[in-house]
């Protein structure tokens, strides 16, 4: 769903890119350092102006274009974590110029590809097509090759790409995730018109003197023509490929080599150099502003006079953003600008080229052509048919070896309660599943917050899945619904991010799982007493008998017991007080204990947005389904204070917002009847009840 007032922000940023973009008559600078994985073409070296500096290559702004509907090809090898949130960088900055629909070949890892196509299919940007292929598949054909590349086999597979796309294909555009773009990439497309009949392969020159093997004493590059090529940017002809014998004419250029050579230093483009060098008539130079190249030893500065020359950046450089050059700020200013871009507004089709709506695009349209604005729960009915973009595994992730009894706490938050992380993962050492509700330039803030945290960046255990902001209310049922769905272990806890969990109860949870028998055809619900405590400065219990006494002395409480006693009364404090094993507890209307099932339990219903009946109404799903509610004898959670979110501010002031509420709980009860039948008869009294959230 499109937020209201796009247009106004999407002016704004072209505004900040035309600003940016006017920035001119700058030059690069650099130190040695090892280029980054690209192919290479040379580029005839400029002739000097008169004050000594090279004169730009002749300008393409003129060049046909191709047709304004033509389906464009675009392939990246795109491996990792990392690899996965640079690709939606340069993904941006391609849709924010294109005006043609275009296609991306995405040759993935199965990391990769679990975030991107989950990313790609809640992303419903029209005109864009995706495609996946198994890197695995490639593997076998260059693991022969020694390489002593970064990147790894994945900086090889550019030489392979013939065996895994569509044999019809004929042509295609192939990009490292390092680039971005500042024009469309229509008019690189349209220089496929300059090949000769022979010419199979377009480059643009390397913009370093590392193939000369002058930047250092014992350098010995790879063989190349000149200059030789950067293969960050590559037009591929594919049926000209296939008819010259790539895959022959590659592999026996590159074992004959590696009889003097020890391995590529730039994988795929040292091996792309050395053909070239022995077949120069296979390749295409391209105008060296398709791929301004910013490595520490760059020569691009005879490549460009202003900033309007620009077409392609490429962060060729193992330093990345931290590469060292004087115009390196205006480079990262532009990246900035895309890294923080709000990808909704790309979802708007701003061309009239017919193509197939994105999966659910119809449908989702359909669905909110039916609401009427003039309701006043409108924005209560428009956010909950919102499709989010979600990318999963955000940060790096390294999930603990399968355990049959193991729990990942799972929870949701916003930007104001990053200052809860820390805390969080002090308490609880296990597996964590938390979505994140931020926008584009807050994810990043995001991502610099967790960097800068010893404890954070410690923990490889935690996956962090970003929900991109959209929509007036916040979707707390949806956010709990990714983090819960990407959980690994057999059993999740379910809480919130303002609850510490004691510091035993992971061990705790553990043992219980595996003491009381769950599994199998026992469904059972573990509930964790909830606490609260008023204090910004508290002494956490290390134990049982300790937060006793806190409850005794007035500093802790039963969770909401001055506010919503209904919520948590089921637990039966008294009882637990004295409790030496786990005790059945009946389900009652407005409970919403906090909860370990496992990892398959229903979800929650994404109809209850904003504050209330969000986890009351998950609680009766469970019983429902007959889910026992156990109490735990040991285990407690204590909510921290903070200031109030939005949502509830907005419930107790407004009667409207709490009209909603309660038009979405009839609702909800009724789809209960149709799914339950009789059954559900005592969750639609339990609705009469004058029970109202605080």
């Amino acid at each position: 769903m499109l937020p209201r007032g796009r247009s106004r922000a999407l002016g704004a940023a072209v505004l900040l890119l035309g600003l940016l973009l006017l920035v001119g008559l700058f030059l690069l600078g650099g130190d040695p350092w090892a280029e980054d994985v690209g192919g290479s073409c040379c580029h005839p070296t400029p002739p000097e102006l008169p004050d000594g500096r090279p004169s730009r290559p002749a300008s393409r702004d003129g060049a046909s274009r191709p047709p304004r509907c033509q389906l464009l090809h675009v392939a990246i090898v795109c491996a990792g974590l990392n690899s996965s949130r640079e690709v939606v960088t340069l993904v941006k900055s391609m849709l924010f110029y294109r005006k043609n629909p275009l296609h991306l070949h995405l040759v993935t890892d199965a990391v990769a590809r679990s975030i991107l196509e989950m990313l790609f299919r809640t992303w419903m940007v029209p005109a864009l097509g995706v495609s996946f292929y198994d890197a695995d598949q490639l593997k076998p054909h260059i693991s022969w090759i020694p390489n002593k590349h970064y990147s790894g086999l994945y900086g090889l597979m550019k030489l392979v790409l013939l065996s895994v796309l569509p044999p019809g294909l004929a042509q295609v555009i192939v990009l490292d995730t390092d680039v971005t773009f500042a024009a469309d990439i229509a008019e690189l497309w349209a220089l496929f018109a300059d090949f000769s009949d022979k010419q199979v392969i377009g480059l643009v020159e390397n913009q370093s003197d590392w193939y000369l093997g002058n930047l250092w004493k014992n350098h010995r590059p790879w063989p190349a023509l000149g200059r030789g090529f950067n293969t960050g940017v590559i037009l591929l002809w594919l049926d000209r490929l296939r008819h010259e014998g790539w895959e022959q004419m590659w592999q026996l250029t590159a074992r004959r080599e590696l009889l003097t050579q020890p391995a590529t230093s730039l994988a795929d483009q040292d091996i792309f150099n050395a053909v070239i060098k022995e077949h120069p008539g296979l390749v295409q130079s391209l105008p060296c502003v398709w791929n301004v190249q910013l490595s520490d030893h760059t020569l691009a500065e005879r490549c460009y006079l202003e900033a309007a020359d620009l077409k392609v950046i490429h962060w060729n450089s193992p330093k990345k953003l931290q590469v060292k050059n004087k115009d390196a700020e205006f480079f990262r200013n532009l990246y900035l600008t895309f890294l923080g871009y709000d990808g909704n507004l790309l979802r708007r089709e701003l061309f009239g080229c017919p193509s197939q709506p994105p999966t659910g695009a119809e449908e989702l349209q359909h669905s909110l052509a039916q609401l009427d604005e003039e309701d006043t729960c409108f924005e209560f009915r428009q956010q909950q048919l919102t499709m989010h973009r979600v990318h999963i595994t955000f940060l790096p992730h390294k999930p603990p070896p399968p355990q049959p009894h193991d729990v990942t706490l799972v929870a949701q938050l916003s930007m104001d309660r990053l200052q809860m992380l820390e805390a969080l993962c002090r308490h609880w050492p296990g597996p964590m599943s938390l979505a994140l509700y931020l926008t584009d330039a807050e994810a990043q803030q995001f991502l610099h917050f967790v960097e800068a945290s010893p404890v954070l960046s410690a923990r490889q255990d935690v996956a962090y899945h970003v929900v991109y902001r959209e929509g007036p209310l916040y979707p707390v049922n949806q956010l709990r619904n990714v983090a819960l769905a990407q959980a690994l272990t057999p059993y999740v806890f379910l809480s919130d991010i303002d609850f510490l969990p004691a510091h035993s109860l992971y061990d705790y949870l553990r043992a219980s799982i595996e003491q009381l028998g769950l599994g199998g055809l026992r469904k059972a619900a573990l509930v964790v007493p909830a606490f609260e405590t008023l204090r910004y400065r508290f002494s956490f219990p290390r134990s049982k008998a300790e937060l006793l006494d806190l409850l005794d002395a007035g500093a802790l409480y039963t969770f909401r017991y001055h506010e919503w006693p209904w919520g948590h009364a089921p637990t039966d404090y008294a009882r637990w007080r004295a409790a030496q094993a786990p005790y059945r507890v009946q389900w009652a209307a407005d409970y919403e204990p906090y909860v370990v099932v496992p990892r398959d339990c229903p979800r929650y219903d994404p109809r209850f947005v904003g504050f209330g009946w969000n986890k009351v109404a998950h609680t009766v799903e469970l019983d429902a389904q007959e889910y026992e509610l156990l109490v735990l004898p040991e285990a407690f959670a204590i909510h921290l204070p903070h200031t109030p979110s939005l949502d509830i501010s907005r419930f107790r002031s407004s009667p409207t917002y709490r009209g909603c509420l309660q038009a979405l709980k009839e609702e909800f009860h009724q789809d209960l009847s149709r799914r339950y039948g009789a059954a559900a008869l005592k969750y639609l009294t339990a609705l009469q009840q004058p029970h109202s959230p605080a």
